[in-house]
């Protein structure tokens, strides 16, 4: 049983944005059947001497380029594709706000403008913003004139600060290494929707496998008498409905649904479910939305989905894409990239040093697709570092909190941004993240440093291993029940000060291996590589491949794996795709490999 909530019609488009991009509700777990989606052609302006701001350029209409919106300006979808620095750019457009939202109160929505938003409407400014992954919204309605409105974003991104959480976001003029294309600016979804003064602003909602469903609703500007209903909806079916009058600012329900359907990879049962703000004067507001029942654990060295123990079958998704770099080109680019993971014998992706679309999320809830959700991270640490860090991670886990995907939460990937955990402070810093993702969400697991130097909060002893073959795997891991090895590169497993603390062990990067078809080696970067080499034909990469996976297979002790990578991103060539998405090899060998891994 796959029950999702209904989508509303795609966004109105102009003559000029014909065919709209990305076209889909940008917020698939808080849908609002009237909305109005502004992504298209925009006019642009690069200001990399820093004088907008001071020459009103928020008021200007000299806007001589145009972009395509939701792509950055580094992008060949944006219409510009230019990826040098540029700290700061200008965008603008008009619109009209249709008459049928007459009397109510319209929001300005941003699904991620990287790094820091300043907005104007009609030269009024109606919103600051700071983070580069995660949503903000704002109330327009007293910056609106009747017909014609001008919509100014200012975004700031300076492309060499370390300090900043940037992920795989290269800070040098040129992708090399492991860090690929800058994304500037806008590169989510904009939109605005009508809602009444006081409307539900966002719903928490947490499930449990004997049928408990708990939503806590917020409220902005809550009134007297006012109630929140909550509806389990099976098509035009009640499964389970319940109330709660307002409590301050947002209000409480509780629902119990009989022998619930549990969600799982193989099995994806979501259920579509309606909340509602009523007041005296009637209906409020409407939100539809939908969830997935299960849980999460572990006990005795396993991981156990439901109750049931699960290897951990993940594969890594950089989740970039060689014409519209970390926003997906379309829904359906989201869609095919979780069929072929899937039909490649992955259970789950981890998302690697980015915060996905939650379009992406969405699908993998209806697909069935399990997510190690990862924050993009700094490099460098100092206060400024802690608070950006701090403040956005809590943004990031409050959005993507209902996905029942999402299995694992990871704010730190080796030791980005705490670079020096013999310092005590970095090592505080560490573990209050742990801590405070565990204040955030009590349900899911939280790995504290992905890869090495752990502290004893973390939930999933995550290691990285590059050894390149089966034979050298063997050798190195032949002792595992008396401790790990010593890494073969990077840092140590521990942090200075902390033993292993007996949580389950996941080789969470491995593989790495490197093959280039033949047709394709004209086309590559000059820089390409792999994590472990770069074999020169497909039956020596499959080989390879294979005898890791058998080498594995043989350690009880490791309880899931995450292979390096799904797609050759830039000039990493160690996908088991091409960057555009073309098969190395065999789905079907791939999965057979796979299968040896229960």
């Amino acid at each position: 049983m796959v029950i999702s909530a209904p989508e509303p019609a795609q966004g109105i488009s102009t003559p000029l944005e014909n065919p709209l991009p990305r076209p889909e509700y940008p917020r698939p777990q808080f849908v609002r059947a009237d909305w109005l989606n502004l992504n298209g052609w925009w006019k642009f302006r690069i200001d990399d001497e820093n004088v907008g701001l001071e020459r009103h350029w928020f008021s200007a209409t000299d806007y001589a380029m145009d972009i395509q919106v939701p792509y950055s300006l580094e992008c060949t979808l944006s219409g510009i594709g230019d990826d040098s620095f540029h700290p700061c750019v200008w965008y603008q457009r008009h619109f009209e706000v249709p008459i049928a939202w007459k009397r109510k109160s319209i929001l300005l929505n941003f699904g991620a403008v990287d790094y820091r938003a300043m907005v104007w409407v009609n030269g009024v400014l109606v919103a600051w913003h700071e983070g580069g992954h995660t949503p903000f919204s704002c109330d327009i309605t007293g910056a609106l004139l009747p017909g014609n409105n001008v919509l100014s974003v200012r975004a700031e991104d300076p492309p060499t600060d370390r300090y900043i959480p940037r992920g795989k976001q290269h800070w040098e003029a040129r992708a090399a290494s492991i860090f690929y294309a800058r994304t500037t600016g806008i590169w989510q979804t904009v939109w605005i929707e009508p809602v009444a003064p006081s409307h539900l602003e966002s719903a928490r909602i947490t499930s449990n496998i004997d049928g408990l469903v708990t939503v806590e609703s917020k409220i902005s500007a809550t009134g007297p008498s006012q109630f929140v209903t909550f509806s389990v909806l099976e098509q035009d079916r009640v499964l389970a409905s319940a109330m709660s009058l307002a409590d301050g600012p947002g209000a409480t329900v509780a629902a119990n649904i009989f022998d619930p359907k549990l969600w799982s990879p193989d099995h994806p049962n979501l259920y579509s479910a309606r909340l509602e703000l009523h007041g005296p004067e009637g209906i409020l507001d409407t939100v539809d939305t939908y969830f997935g029942i299960r849980s999460i654990g572990t006990q005795d060295g396993k991981v156990l989905l439901n109750g049931n123990p699960i290897y951990l079958r993940t594969v890594l998704d950089q989740g970039y894409w060689p014409q519209s770099n970390l926003t997906p080109p379309s829904d359906q680019a989201i869609q095919d990239d979780i069929s072929r993971a899937k039909d490649l014998g992955f259970n789950g992706v981890r998302k690697h040093q980015k915060v996905e679309d939650p379009r992406f999320l969405y699908w993998a809830d209806r697909m069935g697709l399990l997510v190690a959700a990862e924050m993009a991270n700094a490099y460098l640490f100092n206060d400024d570092a802690v608070a950006r860090m701090t403040r956005e991670w809590i943004e990031v886990v409050s959005r993507d909190y209902n996905h029942p995907s999402i299995i694992i939460w990871t704010p730190v990937n080796e030791s980005w941004g705490v670079p020096n955990l013999a310092d005590s402070r970095q090592q505080a810093h560490l573990k209050a993240l742990y801590y405070l993702t565990k204040s955030l969400d009590g349900t899911r697991l939280v790995i504290d440093n992905d890869g090495w130097e752990h502290t004893e909060v973390t939930d999933l002893f995550a290691i990285h291993d590059y050894t390149r073959t089966g034979a050298e795997f063997t050798a190195r891991f032949e002792n595992i029940t008396q401790g790990l090895p010593l890494p073969m590169f990077g840092k140590l497993y521990l942090a200075p000060g902390y033993r292993y603390n007996g949580s389950p062990i996941l080789l969470w990067e491995f593989g790495g291996v490197g093959f280039v078809p033949a047709a394709d080696r004209e086309k590559v970067p000059d820089n390409s590589w792999g994590y472990s080499g770069v074999e020169q034909d497909q039956a020596a990469a499959m080989s390879r491949i294979r005898g890791l996976y058998e080498a594995i297979a043989r350690l009880r002790q490791i309880c899931g794996i995450c292979y390096t990578q799904l797609y050759d991103v830039e000039q990493e060539v160690n996908g088991l795709m091409t960057y555009d998405r073309r098969m190395k090899f065999d789905p079907e060998a791939i999965r057979a490999i796979n299968s040896l891994l229960v």
